[in-house]
């Protein structure tokens, strides 16, 4: 899963970039509004980190623009304000979800997960397909009751595999949301990974389509 942080104060994005990569996104940061609209503009992401006090362009300004653009990844505002007028204002322009500063890390990283599981119509943190399930929270994957063991990226592709299932996803959309901007892309990896996943999980828990990508398909597995 990819995501972008839109934060000014240079500590603060640090440590939310630190903090999204270790629990495993790829991320990108942008430390105005300008710079994160052109990136919400022109890059795919699974969730948005945006301050709404931003320099260049307001944060609400920025997601008005999304919005209107048809730019609908889920979006987690960020705000210093404390008056109700203005969680509205950011509601009001498409938000998904808020956080008010100062605020703790894990809450940041467990709305985030929040706003990625509704956008792909998920309530649950935990993701099943047949008998390998996911959980989000903490990026445990099981086979029944069997833990499996993934790389990082890994279980990236399957993490993204799983919040989409039953859709085609292609080799290029695969590419986008797994590896940040700045990553050295080879689409000879995904080949690879999706190997990798189909001998340490099911053989037949990801589907080639000839042409056009790969899909997940749970209903086929046995439970």
């Amino acid at each position: 899963m990819r995501v972008l942080v839109v934060e000014d104060e240079p500590d603060l994005q640090a440590q939310v970039v630190r903090a999204l990569q270790e629990a495993g996104y790829s991320v990108d940061a942008a430390s105005d509004g300008e710079e994160g609209q052109f990136l919400g503009d022109t890059e795919p992401y699974d969730a948005v980190v945006l301050d709404l006090g931003l320099p260049k362009v307001d944060g609400i300004t920025v997601l008005n623009h999304w919005r209107n653009n048809d730019r609908n990844m889920p979006v987690l505002i960020l705000t210093a304000r404390e008056t109700w007028n203005e969680k509205v204002s950011g509601f009001d322009a498409g938000a998904d979800d808020y956080l008010t500063k100062p605020f703790h890390m894990e809450e940041l990283l467990a709305r985030v997960r929040a706003i990625i599981r509704r956008s792909a119509g998920h309530a649950s943190p935990m993701l099943e397909c047949g008998p390998v399930t996911l959980d989000t929270r903490t990026g445990k994957v099981m086979i029944n009751t069997a833990a499996v063991t993934l790389t990082a990226h890994e279980l990236k592709v399957l993490s993204y595999f799983m919040h989409h299932q039953g859709r085609v996803v292609s080799q290029t959309e695969l590419i986008e949301h797994i590896y940040d901007q700045d990553f050295d892309r080879d689409s000879n990896t995904i080949e690879v990974f999706i190997a990798r996943l189909r001998k340490k999980l099911l053989p037949e828990l990801i589907k080639t389509h000839r042409g056009r990508g790969y899909s997940m398909s749970c209903e086929d597995q046995d439970t």
